[in-house]
């Protein structure tokens, strides 16, 4: 699906050798929704491809600029799988309200080995998300626009996966075929807001969904190109500076389980996005530090690349 020196567009190499474009190779949603024939199609296209060399289906790198692997999703949900970010960020939160129960919790968790506020028992039992607005999303290197009003912006380091066919009522022994592919995924976050109106027991809301909130890339990673989904180092740096690093395989809660329980009396189409939820010690809010305008924030996930983008005000 990728080179890391040229990029190649299927529709115009199939113009370009065929003379025509296959409706399934027009873009990444059709490309998902066309399934095994549209990967079929794909693979001898490029195999082709790499004989003939059309000139005009291929790209340099440098020469273009990335939207998200799908730019407009199906839908977005986002897990909350992991429970390391679960614990810190509530660590956060108390000594925000009471530095004396914080205190507390730390010490309990360094004598006993687990915090004394562990997450709610309804955690463990299943994997909760939210939804988010498909229409904030936006690709690598595009500018973040920081919403007027939040004071505390966030990133989020999390793995996202696409569905690549439809299903209902999916079983976990079958749910992996229904990966089509693996992304990054950046949930920037405004979390004044998010705890302002969680406050009123429901959300997140304006906490998530603002433009350019949500950010994907820079590829679509197939399957077949990641051999262990939960094994993968997790790296955030701001402006070249690591904050957060954590592996894939602290996942609570795996994508198999995800799917299982979001497809129960629901069907899921080609084209959704699902978020794997921020990996411990993968937010500022876990830190208690906090992104700045023209902070530029890196995430990078072993096998599927880094994505970068620059955090600006209306104003800047």
């Amino acid at each position: 699906m990728k080179n890391e020196k040229t990029l190649v567009s299927f529709a115009d190499a199939a113009q370009a050798l065929d003379g025509k474009k296959p409706r399934a190779l027009a873009n990444a949603l059709a490309f998902l929704e066309g399934g095994e024939k549209a990967k079929d199609q794909a693979s001898e296209i490029l195999e082709r491809g790499e004989k003939e060399k059309p000139a005009a289906a291929c790209f340099p790198v440098d020469s273009v600029s990335l939207l998200a692997p799908v730019p407009r999703p199906v839908s977005i949900r986002d897990c909350l799988a992991f429970e390391k970010h679960l614990n810190q960020s509530a660590q956060t939160v108390i000594k925000w309200r009471s530095p004396a129960l914080a205190a507390a919790n730390r010490l309990f968790a360094k004598y006993k080995g687990s915090p004394l506020i562990k997450p709610p028992k309804i955690w463990y039992k299943f994997p909760v998300y939210y939804t988010g607005n498909p229409m904030c999303m936006v690709g690598p290197n595009h500018d973040i626009q920081w919403p007027s009003y939040s004071k505390k912006l966030d990133y989020e380091l999390e793995m996202g996966i696409y569905i690549g066919k439809q299903g209902i009522n999916i079983p976990r022994d079958k749910a992996a075929s229904y990966i089509a592919g693996y992304t990054i995924f950046n949930d920037f976050s405004a979390r004044d807001m998010q705890m302002r109106e969680m406050a009123g027991r429901l959300g997140p809301a304006k906490g998530k969904n603002f433009d350019t909130s949500y950010v994907t890339g820079p590829w679509l990673v197939t399957p077949d190109e990641i051999p262990d989904p939960y094994n993968l180092t997790m790296i955030a740096r701001v402006n070249g500076e690591e904050w957060s690093r954590g592996n894939s395989g602290d996942m609570y809660h795996k994508f198999e389980d995800m799917i299982r329980h979001i497809s129960q009396d629901e069907t899921l189409y080609p084209g959704e996005l699902i978020g794997s939820g921020t990996v411990g010690g993968g937010c500022g809010l876990e830190l208690d530090r906090w992104l700045s305008p023209g902070d530029v924030v890196e995430l990078e996930i072993e096998g599927l690349g880094v994505l970068r983008n620059r955090v600006v005000r209306s104003a800047d």
